[in-house]
């Protein structure tokens, strides 16, 4: 039975520690997809690497820092990762497609849903779509950058509603502590639920011209069960390596989950949107859009900050300030300042709001492990 696949791989896969394209490494992961694709699967790659690969042919000696050298640098690299992309996959007789996001796509909902018709409609042609953050117009506003393709590929495959996602790390997996450092490590090869340990023992970046380590890969994991996606973040080395993590022998640590695939209004909400305000519940209200999946009301509030309006997306934390889920609001921030706290009979004899309820439960997501 065929799958749809979704696997990311690293500038640190792809190039050398100098910077520049390592054309054999290209070769390979080519190779890996096309033998994916001849088995009927439905392949889509994110990758890294522009950068990387165009930042010494404008001539800079090291990876620059500064953001409109950054983008130059993709500017050249995009164009040279696409040619390398293309010219191998041809050998197989597949055709790649370039396809580039900024996380502006992502909370647009009328442009997520023509992005994913876009790819529906690739996969259908057996088109393998090839796709990277667009590097040379998004911004290092951390609203407006996926801040690495860990997070970008996870989105993908929720909102593709993709079976498995495989990350590609230089890591076989993750590991109690870094094997680098400790040999007596021990390597976790299942995880059922991301809890705060899990995200402990991860570390950071391992390479110099990567951006993501192994902390941004759980944390993309954690998006993809989210979205109902089995995720595999391991090591892609050797031929079949693909094969075997597609199908559950792979040398690294699955993430598996038992939750169905989100519709794309509860995609959009939970990881797409941006928030335009934050709000602080009680314990009462905590207990109830947690546990009994109840609407949330103005009794339930105790602070809120941000200037939102009816229909904006806002955050919602505990008193201790942990996010517990997103949802849409059906106040402006002075109406529910004046509202809080309150109970729903005195909210509706002193403030006209179209609906008692700050976020409805039809209108909200948890996110929350």
């Amino acid at each position: 039975m065929s799958e749809r696949i979704v696997v990311k791989i690293g500038s640190s896969s792809l190039t050398s520690e100098e910077g520049g394209l390592n054309r054999e490494r290209i070769a390979f992961f080519a190779a890996e997809l096309a033998a994916q694709h001849a088995r009927g699967d439905e392949m889509m790659l994110v990758t890294s690497g522009a950068v990387a690969a165009g930042f010494m042919k404008i001539g800079y000696a090291a990876k620059p820092k500064a953001v409109h050298e950054k983008q130059a640098s993709a500017a050249v690299g995009q164009a040279l990762l696409m040619q390398a992309y293309q010219e191998e996959l041809s050998q197989y007789g597949i055709v790649a497609a370039q396809i580039l996001l900024t996380r502006a796509d992502f909370s647009n909902r009328r442009r997520i849903q023509n992005a994913l018709m876009t790819l529906e409609e690739l996969l259908k042609r057996r088109i393998i779509p090839i796709i990277n953050e667009n590097d040379t117009v998004a911004t290092d506003e951390l609203v407006l950058k996926f801040g690495d393709n860990d997070n970008l590929s996870a989105l993908v495959a929720a909102m593709t509603k993709a079976s498995k996602l495989v990350i590609i790390t230089d890591m076989d997996g993750l590991y109690t502590e870094d094997p680098r450092i400790n040999p007596n490590a021990t390597k976790i090869s299942l995880v059922e639920q991301i809890s705060e340990d899990i995200l402990k023992v991860a570390g950071g970046s391992g390479s110099a011209v990567g951006t993501g380590g192994m902390r941004s890969k759980i944390e993309a994991a954690r998006i993809a069960m989210r979205g109902g996606v089995r995720t595999f973040i391991g090591k892609i080395q050797t031929r079949d390596d693909l094969a075997n993590a597609v199908s559950g022998s792979g040398k690294g640590t699955y993430f598996d989950t038992k939750l169905h695939s989100l519709p794309m209004k509860k995609q959009w909400l939970g990881f797409h949107s941006i928030p335009q305000g934050v709000i602080t519940v009680d314990n009462g209200a905590v207990e109830a859009l947690l546990v009994r999946g109840k609407s949330l009301l103005p009794a339930g509030v105790t602070a809120i900050s941000g200037d939102f309006h009816p229909g904006d997306v806002v955050e919602v934390v505990d008193t201790d300030g942990a996010t517990l889920g997103r949802g849409v609001v059906n106040y402006a921030a002075w109406q529910l300042q004046a509202a809080s706290g309150l109970g729903s009979e005195e909210v509706a004899r002193r403030i006209e709001v179209n609906r008692i309820e700050v976020i409805h439960r039809d209108e909200w997501i948890t996110l929350k492990s």
